[in-house]
């Protein structure tokens, strides 16, 4: 009797212990793309309930941008940010950090280390971004390194001018598009020295390399694709010009984008055109209207969070990633939602 109970109760544990996993597994990883006006602010909500902030948007505007990541950070059942990571130095992803900061409580700052740009703007920025960092923890990466966020990979691929050397698991392939790509000019700002990460959750996979430019994307993928396949590409640079090659965009070929342009700031014709090619319908999701795409060089108004710049009410797009690979990009405004991929049904 007594063997034959013992292995009931650990038949039980067992169950017990495979329930809770599956219950583990079945939670989602959430993503705030928050509209800070053209500038990035990108909240990452693990499974675990631990938070990676990557950019602050801008200073100034009364607060408005640190406002709304402590609302979005508010409706993610937050009262603080583990880790807020600093992809460079320009003052549409660092200048937030004073704001921010006085409004809620930080665990622990991520850079790529001092200010690597010769510009008076960019010293000002770092400088009120330093002042910050006394009284909270601060992790410098390179390449390589994976910032310890419990039940998530986040991996990171660049980082002050430098990239991960060999190819992850399962990438590696030669690129064909690289033949058919002119050679981009070597950037020397903060841009080209963007800490970029690849966030994996499962089988999902995010990309975010913030203002990397196209010299230093073409890289990590000629003449071949350090990288592989992605599900979610947060669009580099707000879609300027200055990145996302189509070397680039159509190696990593993601189920979706979002790209955090403002009215008035990214979405660039030629770089819209690029993603919009290599996602094709109801895979392409804007924070903004573009007025400078135009009619001709925006996607569908449903799938834009913010189609009206007099009427600009700092909708956001929001994410939820599941360890299987699907995931859900939802529109704030009004609601529309689409489940990747495509044909998957249901969450």
């Amino acid at each position: 009797m007594s063997k034959s109970f013992s292995g009931v109760c650990c038949s039980t544990a067992v169950l017990f212990f495979a329930i809770a996993l599956a219950a583990a597994e079945s939670k989602p990883l959430r993503v705030y793309s928050i509209d800070v006006e053209g500038g990035q602010s990108t909240l990452i909500v693990s499974p675990s309930g631990q938070s990676l902030l990557i950019d602050t948007g801008w200073p100034g505007f009364k607060g408005r941008d640190a406002n709304r990541i402590v609302a979005a950070a508010k409706s993610a059942g937050l009262d603080h940010i583990d880790y807020v990571l600093i992809t460079h130095f320009h003052r549409d992803h660092v200048g937030g950090v004073p704001q921010l900061a006085a409004k809620m409580k930080i665990g622990t700052f991520v850079d790529h280390g001092p200010n690597l740009e010769d510009s008076d703007v960019t010293r000002q920025d770092y400088a009120a971004y330093e002042k910050v960092l006394p009284g909270h923890k601060h992790l410098v990466v390179k390449p390589g390194d994976h910032i310890p966020i419990k039940g998530l990979d986040v991996l990171v691929l660049t980082a002050a001018g430098d990239h991960i050397q060999s190819a992850l698991p399962g990438a590696g392939q030669p690129n064909p598009a690289c033949a058919d790509q002119p050679k981009p000019p070597a950037d020397k700002t903060e841009n080209a020295r963007s800490l970029g990460t690849l966030i994996t959750y499962g089988k999902f996979r995010m990309l975010d390399l913030g203002d990397l430019t196209k010299d230093k994307e073409l890289e990590l993928m000629c003449p071949n694709n350090l990288i592989g396949t992605v599900d979610l590409f947060i669009v580099s640079h707000h879609g300027w010009s200055q990145s996302d090659t189509n070397a680039f965009v159509s190696a990593i070929h993601p189920q979706a984008s979002i790209m955090n342009n403002g009215a008035r700031k990214g979405g660039s014709p030629d770089v819209w055109t690029v993603v919009n090619n290599v996602e094709g319908p109801d895979r392409f999701w804007q924070l903004h209207y573009s007025i400078e795409g135009g009619s001709e060089h925006n996607v569908p108004e449903k799938f834009i969070a913010n189609p009206n710049e007099k009427n600009d009410a700092g909708h956001d797009l929001r994410v939820r990633a599941f360890s299987d690979g699907k995931f859900e990009v939802w529109n704030s405004r009004n609601n529309h939602h689409l489940t990747y991929p495509l044909n998957a049904k249901g969450m």
